[in-house]
């Protein structure tokens, strides 16, 4: 029987999708992915392209433990590097987690996801597994239909990973554009350096922003405190 075109083939090692090695860096640095684009633009932003209830793709069901595919709670976002699409974001949830479990899901609005998850103590991220997509994955099309792209130079490299909250567990896939590659960290600006210091920024974040722009920075401080307050 043919496989689904909804379905993916992961690999626990990005040795099994053979990336560039400057890809390969996006694909297994385990920092925020929000954190780790803001160092390399002047202005990060999150546009979200949909968030509602729809069938979990065939490859992901299992990796959220439900006992066969149904129904998912499901957030699709574009991750935007001075207006330019890098990353499509796709995360799903079981459709009885609880605001207990994941309090800040369903309000995230156009805030970043990842400054919630990598800012709670609660949460604890599972292994990095990696695929290749090609141009009639459903994601891919997403990406397509999202930015008007005719296609792509294919395929396009992805990463996924569970996260873990109480008794709850999220799935969040990371497909990133082919541009992603053309990014370079930003110049750094002593004001950034400074930033860092303020109450509220968490210390494992330090070492990631070391580099970033001023601007970066502020917008990192402006999220958090959205998400927080």
């Amino acid at each position: 029987m043919p496989r689904s075109r909804t379905y993916a083939k992961w690999h626990d090692h990005a040795n099994g999708v053979h990336p560039s090695d400057n890809l390969r860096d996006w694909l297994t640095d385990r920092v925020s992915l929000t954190y780790k684009l803001m160092a390399h633009c002047q202005q990060f932003r999150v546009q979200r392209l949909r968030q509602q209830r729809a069938l979990c793709l065939a490859d992901e069901w299992q990796r959220i433990e439900l006992p066969r595919r149904l129904q998912v709670q499901e957030r699709d976002v574009l991750l935007r590097c001075d207006d330019r699409p890098m990353v499509l974001g796709h995360t799903v949830v079981a459709l009885d987690a609880t605001t207990t479990e994941w309090p800040f899901f369903s309000t995230l609005g156009e805030r970043s996801l990842g400054t919630t998850l990598f800012g709670d103590p609660l949460v604890a991220r599972g292994q990095l597994q990696f695929a290749r997509l090609d141009h009639d994955h459903p994601l891919v099309q997403r990406m397509c239909a999202a930015t008007g792209a005719g296609g792509f130079a294919y395929p396009l490299w992805a990463r996924r990973s569970t996260f873990r909250r109480k008794t709850g567990v999220m799935l969040v896939t990371e497909v990133f554009f082919p541009e992603i590659e053309q990014l370079r960290r930003a110049r750094p600006d002593p004001k950034a350096m400074a930033s860092l210091a303020a109450p509220g920024f968490s210390r494992q974040i330090v070492p990631a922003y070391q580099q970033h722009s001023f601007d970066a920075a502020a917008q990192l401080a402006a999220v958090s405190s959205g998400i927080h307050k």
